[in-house]
């Protein structure tokens, strides 16, 4: 079970395109955060704590965000659920925060990670992956990182479908249908790609 990561955020009462530009001349990134309960708070975050806090926890690990204002302090555990970057700086321009209830599961995509070299490519295969990531369901705290799929036994023109991933403790796939995740598929040749320029033609 993963411990919480926690950081400050503060309290804003402004909202807007050119007071968002003035917070971030300032060191800080406007957010906000929103629960399953409907609740919404406007919040300030300092740049670099969120940074830092970011590359730790991804969008896969429970941050407890402490909200400061003038009246106290309120402890609130989320996941970094969006982080608006600009499309050509290298800057985060927004960012919200989704509050869970830590004894309730949560819905989210988790990203998958190969391991292990498969037999097929030892026969001219090439290795696919149909699904970069995976819809699971688990408590917030037992969110993985990555769903790793260990390919060392899939042969030549063979799948792995999702209800063949052993998932870790605790996390269940979310699926309706089956559906294949990777596969060792045999490399195209020059013949079939001319077939399908001609196709497309």
């Amino acid at each position: 079970m993963a411990e919480m990561i926690t950081f400050e955020v503060e309290k804003r009462d402004v909202k807007g395109k050119e007071k968002s530009r003035k917070l971030r001349s300032k060191g800080y990134i406007p957010a906000v955060y929103y629960d399953f309960k409907g609740e919404n708070i406007l919040l300030q975050v300092r740049k670099s704590a969120f940074l830092k806090s970011w590359q730790e926890a991804g969008s896969t690990k429970v941050v407890e965000l402490t909200i400061t204002n003038g009246e106290g302090e309120e402890k609130k555990p989320s996941l970094i659920w969006m982080v608006e970057k600009h499309p050509v700086k290298n800057m985060v321009l927004h960012v919200d925060f989704y509050g869970v209830n830590l004894e309730k599961e949560v819905d989210l995509m988790v990203p998958i990670k190969v391991v292990g070299k498969a037999k097929g490519i030892e026969k001219g295969g090439v290795l696919e992956i149909f699904r970069e990531e995976l819809e699971v369901k688990c408590l917030p705290l037992h969110i993985p990182e990555v769903i790793e799929i260990d390919v060392t036994d899939l042969d030549l023109n063979q799948n792995l479908h999702i209800d063949e991933i052993k998932m870790p403790e605790g996390v269940k796939a979310v699926f309706e249908e089956n559906f294949a995740v990777v596969g060792v598929v045999e490399p195209e040749t020059e013949e079939s790609e001319a077939e399908e320029t001609e196709e497309s033609e």
